[in-house]
């Protein structure tokens, strides 16, 4: 409290009058980019305090807390914080008491004293400062406002332009979004879709697996492999996913070969993978289309695991299914003719039902079990 009250006593520092125009910059930069004035009006105070502290005659570099700065319409002031002593020390953070009282006579020893700095001279380097504080705030907005926007799109599907291509590691850049908004992705090798090629120029669909905040903005990660990138084509190509009708329940993938997934009916009377499939195959089509030919079952889901790992099997005929008692594993009869289409080729049919359903799956042909049955 002395502090504030011998602060107001004492002579108020002299006013660079700069404060209108200044504000004025501010909120106009507030209208374009949506930077507060008040964000800013810190930011100026601290870089200005900063500035003085290093551009001192005597090169000082005074604590931080001992500059106060007043920058508002009225004008732009500063003071220098001092404590009064009997003995001189410090010139720089110290003034003798009696240079004190002359200021202020109810001055003691030990309190602070308010001193007005002559900022007249410190004009050409507060302009200087302020323009670079400006700009950088609106670089550091630009980049919030980026970043903002791209992590609010994360696990979204994007479209993108190919940039370039590392030919050392086989990572793509890709450029996503319009105008200020627009941002480089990184897609890289091992979220690119096997066999897949693209050359600059490209237009190609990602999905936004994750942003980072970087120095020169949002650093955006984007794939291709990812199982999502299934669910986000099938949600634009099916109305029927979009309104709520159909939902997709799981997804298991080996990008550029094949994918499984399950979908159930949300309202009665909808036919969930005829909805997928669409009039002749075309929604299905588009989704195989941009996927590069990469096949894919649309299966029934169902709440009984029998039922879901009989469909999960398609396009395999399964004859029985039967669950392992205190394990999540089921053991499968399917036909002798059915039983390498129930495996698929290299094991992908069974092993990716097996990641659809969550259960593991011992597929038997129908011979082998009833040779097991009559033993």
């Amino acid at each position: 409290m002395a502090r504030n009250t011998r602060a107001k006593k004492q002579a108020e520092a002299p006013k660079v009058d700069i404060g209108a125009e200044i504000f004025a910059s501010l909120r106009e930069l507030e209208k374009l980019k949506g930077i507060p004035v008040e964000y800013m009006v810190e930011r100026l105070k601290q870089a200005l305090t900063n500035a003085y502290r290093k551009d001192r005659e005597d090169r000082r570099d005074v604590p931080a807390e001992n500059v106060v700065v007043d920058l508002s319409e009225k004008g732009l002031s500063m003071h220098i914080v001092k404590t009064a002593v009997e003995e001189l020390e410090d010139t720089a953070l110290e003034i003798h008491i009696d240079a004190a009282r002359r200021m202020d006579p109810n001055v003691h020893v030990g309190d602070t004293v308010c001193i007005p700095v002559d900022i007249q001279k410190f004009g050409r380097i507060a302009a200087q400062t302020a323009k670079q504080v400006v700009i950088q705030g609106i670089r550091e907005a630009e980049r919030g406002v980026a970043y903002e926007s791209y992590s609010s799109k994360a696990q979204e599907l994007l479209t993108g332009t190919v940039l370039r291509i590392d030919p050392a590691t086989g990572d793509m850049f890709v450029r996503i979004g319009q105008g200020s908004d627009a941002s480089d992705a990184v897609l890289r090798a091992s979220e690119q879709i096997p066999g897949e090629h693209h050359v600059e120029g490209d237009l190609i669909r990602v999905y936004v697996l994750e942003v980072h905040k970087a120095n020169r903005g949002p650093l955006v990660h984007v794939s291709r492999t990812h199982p999502n990138l299934v669910r986000r084509l099938f949600e634009l190509e099916t109305p029927e996913i979009a309104e709520g009708l159909v939902e997709i329940r799981n997804i298991a993938r080996e990008a550029g070969s094949r994918s499984k997934m399950a979908v159930r009916a949300a309202q009665e009377g909808v036919d969930p993978v005829g909805a997928c499939v669409g009039p002749r195959g075309g929604r299905v089509g588009a989704v195989v289309e941009e996927l590069g030919g990469e096949k894919i079952d649309i299966v029934v889901w169902s709440e009984d695991p029998c039922e879901y790992v009989r469909a999960a099997l398609s396009p395999a005929e399964v004859i029985s299914v039967s669950l392992i008692p205190g394990q999540k594993a089921c053991r499968v009869i399917v036909p002798d003719d059915q039983l390498s289409l129930a495996i698929g080729k290299e094991g992908q049919n069974a092993r990716l039902a097996a990641r659809l359903t969550g259960y593991k799956i011992d597929s038997k042909p129908a011979s082998q079990a009833e040779a097991a049955a009559a033993e």
